[in-house]
């Protein structure tokens, strides 16, 4: 064990060795493999079927908002327009 601590790593290189100021290259991109097409494709089409479904609920919530809005629109005016008036107090308060 003393041994294979004496005996430097030949795959390391010292920090001295290397330059500073140079960039490192970037790195190759992966290769294109096939195989992963068919889980890409796959999440792909559940993707959309979830947007579909997150839509037509949407769609869904929408027009159950526009026909509550109607409905509130409509019984609005059947309301006794005398109940909105309120007349002043007879009795003015103090301000301090």
């Amino acid at each position: 064990m003393a041994e294979q601590q004496n005996h430097p790593n030949p795959n390391l290189h010292p920090p001295s060795a290397a330059p500073s100021s140079a960039p490192a290259p970037p790195p190759l991109p992966p290769s294109f493999d096939p195989t992963r097409m068919v889980g890409i494709i796959k999440r792909k089409a559940l993707i959309k079927d979830l947007a579909g479904v997150y839509h037509a609920e949407c769609l869904a919530y929408c027009q159950e908002l526009l026909e509550l809005q109607r409905k509130w629109e409509w019984e609005e005016p059947l309301e006794d327009p005398r109940k909105d008036t309120v007349r002043p107090s007879k009795r003015v308060k103090k301000t301090r």
